[in-house]
């Protein structure tokens, strides 16, 4: 259809040129042609209009035939695609089908497959649980019969500390056996850290009086004499532990009132010490006092205002067990930078007497490397002289033997 309508479009289009070229000419000519032109034109015109529709008319007659042609061909290639997929879908519902029941076959036979290999797997899985529960129950049952034993041991070493932390008590309760127990835990870190001859016990420090404080360590004094620093130990476990009750029942006036009462006793101690075993020069101008536990020692040294009273005015060091242990190992190594100062002259003496021993063996050793010279010099002249002698022998064994030999000999 569209190729209908350009070709009408461009006979028209030549038609309106043609009359447009007519009327040009006419409007040239003269006016006795005109109406002769015109009625010629009109004549030519009709021919080409009626050319035109007989060509118009065959134009649509073919394009109708081809029209009908195309659908015809096109309804057929329809029919034929429709046929073929109508086929194409059948085959493969029919392969669908015969997949389905293929797959369905195999799942057949995997499910019964695994089913007999889950109940396999199941009846080893059963009998290894019910073994190793066994075996677990067992071992469970033998640890924790072990564990009661245990735990029945541990009762009666509980029952057993129970009563030794009750006798511990009523020794710490008596004053003299508290005393006693401060001593000897202050001694056997002395004996740890020092030397037996670095201190000494029950030793009177002051002659103005009998008092014998508890421990003095000899530090190195003028004249080769010993300075002594006293060491007294005290345990006021009686205000410690009204103090601890204190503090548990968080009663602050209790609190206060059992702090005052210890800082007291700590201040009447440290006085006793200052007055008893401090005598300079005889021992140093100040002396430490031992408290036998740390809690005991950390409550006093928390009090800043009493410590530094303590050591203006009474002249006290508080220590506690490790703190007794540092200031120990302190001194320790001050012995020993003393010990090393004394024994430097020796040293230098030992080293002079060695340098001049050595001397001696270097110039010893020289002449001994000389005589050996000499000695390597006459064997190499004796070894000389040897091999002449030997060449001297080897010349009269030949002029001495048979013919015979010297001919065996040469060849």
């Amino acid at each position: 259809m569209e190729i209908y309508f350009i070709i009408i479009g461009i006979l028209c289009i030549i038609t309106i040129l043609m009359n447009f070229v007519i009327i040009k000419k006419q409007k040239n000519s003269e006016p006795q042609d005109l109406q002769k032109n015109i009625d010629t034109s009109l004549l030519a015109y009709k021919q080409e209009l009626a050319n035109t529709q007989n060509m118009l008319r065959e134009i649509g007659n073919n394009q109708a035939k081809m029209i009908e042609l195309y659908n015809s061909n096109v309804s057929q290639k329809l029919v034929d695609m429709q046929s073929a997929m109508i086929r194409d879908l059948a085959q493969i519902d029919n392969k669908m089908a015969e997949l389905v029941k293929n797959n369905l076959a195999q799942m057949e036979k995997l499910q019964q497959s695994n089913e007999k290999k889950l109940d396999e797997m199941r009846a080893v899985v059963d009998e290894k649980l019910n073994t190793t529960l066994q075996d677990r129950l067992n071992k469970s049952f033998a640890i924790v019969s072990e564990q009661l034993q245990a735990v029945t041991k541990g009762l009666g070493e509980m029952q057993s500390l129970a009563s030794g932390v009750g006798d511990l008590k009523k020794v710490i309760t008596n004053v003299k056996t508290r005393g006693t127990f401060g001593e000897l835990q202050l001694g056997n870190i002395l004996e740890q850290i020092l030397a037996p001859s670095q201190f000494d016990s029950q030793i009177n420090t002051n002659p103005e009086n009998n008092d014998r404080v508890d421990f003095v360590v000899k530090l190195p004094g003028k004249d080769g004499k010993d300075l002594l620093l006293p060491i007294d130990a005290k345990f006021p476990t009686e205000d410690y532990s009204r103090l601890c009750d204190a503090y548990d029942t968080a009663n602050l006036d209790e609190i206060s009132k059992c702090q005052k009462a210890l800082e007291n006793r700590i201040k009447d101690e440290a006085k006793s010490i200052c007055k008893k075993y401090i005598c300079a020069p005889n021992t140093t101008d100040f002396a430490i006092m031992y408290l036998a536990t740390e809690g005991l020692y950390s409550e006093i040294i928390r009090n800043t205002t009493l410590v530094e009273r303590l050591q203006q005015e009474f002249h006290i060091l508080i220590c506690g067990p490790t703190t007794i242990s540092a200031l120990l190992n302190s001194l320790q190594m001050g012995f020993k930078t003393l010990a090393i100062e004394k024994r430097s002259a020796e040293i230098w003496n030992m080293l002079a007497i060695f340098k001049k021993e050595f001397t001696t063996y270097v110039e010893l050793l020289s002449k001994t490397q000389k005589k050996l010279n000499e000695a390597t010099n006459t064997i190499e002249d004796a070894t000389k002289k040897s091999q002449k002698i030997s060449k001297q022998l080897s010349k009269v064994e030949d002029l001495g033997a048979p013919s015979g030999d010297v001919g065996e000999i040469e060849d």
